[in-house]
């Protein structure tokens, strides 16, 4: 019996766009589904598969779309229905998937469903579609548990009763304006696949489920044992990755299953590789995100132990491992690796690992710039957390910035506006589409030689990864063939001096060989018969 063919995902290379700051078409400073679909043939020339588009759905923008009034419209903010049906025809014609964000775990508080339940008071069904509680102490003064929200403060807020008194809480894991849905209700399941299938129906190639590891909540709401940090959590903590949350995938997967070329692509934060692994069992998630190298300093024995991990997590089921470095929750990887050149010349080092390992991966828009965060000042900042944290964390705005797509000053090609949702720094300049497009050194070219020998040499098909020794500070691995054909060999230096070369030929590097050898804080790909 051969193997089934692979499906197209299994290697693909996706490109997150953040349509707030890809390209506004329309000039109010704030990207469209217009300005990505004007812009496409750049994502042709870099050479990705498919494109994953954050939340575009109607939303108050509370989160910026992640509190969802209506799953299956698009806001007017980014081009209505009209501007995504143009997109996924001029996507689909250039042989790029279109991927959505969709996010189960709540809905915003602007939704019809939460309206209703506010309107009907206590004890009745339409509150059963989320979590209302009565309060604890005198007159229920104090929230239903010691839940934290993801984004600081209480996970519970307090409501008004139709009668106008105080009255239940409802629990929000994220913002006051995104109330958590209560999956053991039939209804909410039942909503979801309708907006499944909805999208699906209109060309939409798959998802990416946001807070995938979310949903189920424990049995009663136990109180926490630890204070949670603000966006992060641990894998024993009550209000994720509890165990029915797999019935929930397996039902999403069995709607997903009458599409066979579709994808979901879960965004699961557990640690444990066993307990990861449950997510991409073959009747749940076809990918899920490992997010180890986004918390990787660049040193070779991290980036060794989180590969390493990312391989045998995804072996445990004969899963695809998945890749990348950075996106719209964890910051850009040139500013975590140094920022200014060091900073560039390590990100162009760990994309080329990145793209040498076997699998899918997952570029950010403007990674491919070389941009870094951006130290923005405190009237900009709009991310939700730097509020709920009492402005003691400011949030995720820094990655987010718009990208710079041409000329010499702000808003650089992005919007007619100057007036952009954020605002974008002067030494851009440097960094522009434009610029990069026609520079063989810059950033740009090199992800798109990256990407286009990737796509195009056997050597990059295999799926195991052999670890050779090394130097100190260096890692080195192989993607072994069958005997007799070529082989890639990824050599990594993150140490304080130049290295040999191992044996072959050099298909890339990530800076310049000093004298034959691999200098600091660069990357080669080498090509030889096993």
């Amino acid at each position: 019996m051969t193997d089934p063919a692979p499906m197209w995902w299994q290697s693909a290379v996706f490109y997150q766009v953040y349509p707030r700051s890809f390209a506004d078409s329309d000039g109010d400073g704030v990207g469209d589904l217009d300005g990505l679909t004007d812009h496409l043939d750049h994502l042709v020339d870099l050479g990705v598969d498919a494109i994953w588009i954050n939340p575009v759905t109607v939303s108050p923008m509370a989160d910026h779309g992640y509190d969802v009034a209506d799953p299956r419209d698009i806001d007017p903010l980014f081009g209505g229905m009209a501007a995504f049906e143009r997109l996924i025809a001029a996507a689909h014609e250039r042989g790029i998937r279109v991927t959505m964000d969709v996010v189960p775990n709540h809905t915003s508080s602007a939704h019809p469903w939460f309206q209703a339940a506010l309107a009907a008071g206590p004890g009745t069904e339409a509150r059963d579609r989320y979590f209302f509680r009565d309060g604890r102490g005198p007159d229920g003064l104090l929230p239903p548990n010691n839940w934290e929200s993801v984004f600081g403060g209480p996970a519970w807020t307090r409501v008004v009763e139709p009668d106008g008194h105080p009255g239940q809480w409802y629990l929000h894991l994220f913002d006051t304006e995104q109330p958590d849905l209560n999956w053991d209700n039939p209804e909410v399941f039942d909503d979801f696949e309708k907006t499944l299938r909805f999208w699906l129906e209109r060309g939409v190639d798959g998802f990416r489920i946001d807070v995938a590891h979310g949903m189920a909540k424990p049995e009663g709401l136990p109180d926490a044992a630890d204070e949670a940090e603000i966006l992060r959590h641990t894998d024993d903590d009550p209000r994720f990755n509890r165990p029915h949350v797999h019935a929930i995938h397996r039902d999403i997967r069995a709607v997903m299953d009458d599409y066979p070329d579709a994808v979901t692509i879960g965004e699961v934060w557990v640690q444990d590789n066993a307990q990861w692994a449950e997510y991409v069992r073959p009747d749940e998630l076809h990918l899920g995100f490992n997010f180890r190298l986004t918390r990787t300093e660049f040193d070779a024995t991290e980036i060794h132990n989180a590969v390493q991990n990312s391989l045998d997590a995804a072996a445990l089921e004969n899963a695809t491992p998945t890749w990348t470095l950075a996106n719209h929750d964890v910051g850009r990887e040139v500013s975590r690796y140094g920022d200014g050149e060091i900073g560039l010349r390590r990100a162009r080092a760990m994309a080329l690992l990145m793209l040498a390992l076997p699998g899918t991966v997952f570029i950010y828009n403007g990674q491919e710039l070389g941009l870094p965060d951006v130290d923005l000042p405190d009237e900009v900042l709009q991310d939700p957390t730097w509020e709920r944290s009492g402005r003691t964390e400011r949030g995720r705005d820094r990655c987010r910035v718009p990208m710079p797509w041409s000329g010499d000053a702000p808003p650089f090609g992005f919007s007619t506006s100057a007036d952009t949702w954020l605002p974008m720094p002067d030494d851009f300049a440097a960094l522009t589409v434009e610029r990069q497009r026609n520079d063989p050194e810059s950033m740009l070219s090199f992800f798109r030689r990256a990407i286009e020998i990737r796509k195009g040499r056997a050597e990059f098909q295999g799926g195991d990864v052999d670890w050779l020794s090394a130097p100190k500070g260096a890692l080195i691995f192989r993607r072994p063939n069958l005997p007799g054909e070529s082989e890639l060999v990824c050599a990594l230096n993150a140490g304080r001096r130049p290295i040999a070369l191992p044996r072959g030929e050099v298909l890339l590097a990530s800076a310049p060989l000093i004298d034959g050898q691999l200098p600091p804080d660069s990357a080669v790909w080498l090509t030889r018969v096993g």
